[in-house]
């Protein structure tokens, strides 16, 4: 039998190949098994965001809410929000600086921690973690009356000690009148709440750093800095990115620790923010579409950083 013969004998023997697969019901079942879940997330997100979008498109205000009328204006609330001063000049630097300052005081902080924690004996290490758990699980609302009662003015611990030192007159210091001071309180309320996240999640990243890598690095007479930032640093890349990120996107909204404190509540419109003019311009001045219209804001701004989140992590083999 010659070559060509066997050739076509081994073609006609060979079974059919497969032909491109069928889109039946195995394509269709994930999608039936999610659909559950995609009903809940879209009731439980899309319909409120869908819902907060139409009411900005609203003039509604407690006439509206009684009567059940509708009365669009288009537009007209993003005109009067991006042309309000405020906006610029007050509530956008407030939510952004503050966002900023209180995710690098609370990544700084909270990577510290982790290092100490992961130089403790096992036993040790279990009994810090446990007590940094408390801030972690401790409510915002119970957390930011405690900073308020130590920086009340007159007898405020906290107010106390720096009258003490000389640093400010404890009988009229007021940490809450002023705008730097108030920000400063609120950061230190909001770090105190956030670090336990940053540091548990860098500690889990430093026990899967090879301990060759830092005995090593030692040997080479590398300090704890040039080990950190040669060794530590780009090892938890991604980790770092990750929480960072996620500090982003919560510090930005902080609602529960400005608006509690003396003054958040829109008594002192210099502290202002994106949430807390939302929700005094929708429940205090009863104007609820402008409200809506900032809520939207805030909310397209906060997208922007959950793309950057998404993206950093499509590209964590890059990091």
């Amino acid at each position: 039998m010659t070559v060509a013969e066997r050739t076509e004998a081994g073609r006609a023997a060979a079974p059919p190949a497969p032909g491109p697969r069928s889109r039946g019901p195995r394509t269709a079942r994930p999608w039936l098994l999610l659909a559950p879940a995609l009903l809940v997330m879209g009731g439980l997100l899309l319909y409120p965001l869908f819902r907060v979008l139409v009411l900005s498109l609203q003039d509604f205000g407690l006439r509206e809410l009684v009567s059940g009328r509708t009365a669009w204006v288009g537009l007209d609330n993003y005109v009067e929000l991006l042309g309000n001063a405020d906006l610029w000049t007050t509530v956008l630097p407030n939510t952004v600086v503050f966002a900023v300052v209180a995710v690098a005081a609370t990544v700084v902080f909270g990577t510290l921690v982790a290092l100490l924690l992961a130089r403790l004996t096992p036993v040790v290490r279990g009994v810090v973690t446990t007590a940094i758990m408390v801030a972690w699980a401790m409510p915002a609302v119970t957390g930011t009356y405690v900073w308020v009662f130590a920086f009340t003015p007159g007898d405020g611990v906290v107010v106390q000690a720096l009258g003490a030192l000389g640093l400010v007159d404890a009988a009229t210091a007021n940490p809450f009148a002023g705008r730097l001071s108030f920000f400063a309180v609120a950061a230190l309320n909001v770090v105190h709440h956030g670090f336990p996240f940053v540091a548990l999640t860098v500690l889990a990243g430093l026990m899967t750093i090879p301990r060759e890598l830092t005995e090593a690095a030692i040997v080479d007479g590398a300090g704890a800095w040039r080990r950190f930032r040669s060794v530590t640093f780009p090892m938890l890349r991604p980790v770092f990115a990750v929480v960072t990120v996620l500090s982003t996107i919560w510090d930005f909204k902080v609602f529960t620790q400005i608006y509690l404190m003396p003054g958040g509540d829109g008594v002192n419109r210099g502290v202002l923010t994106l949430g807390t003019w939302s929700y005094v311009e929708s429940f205090a001045q009863n104007r609820y579409g402008l409200g809506a219209a900032i809520a939207v804001l805030l909310t397209a701004l906060l997208l922007v950083v959950t793309v950057v989140y998404l993206r950093l992590l499509f590209r964590e083999e890059e990091l």
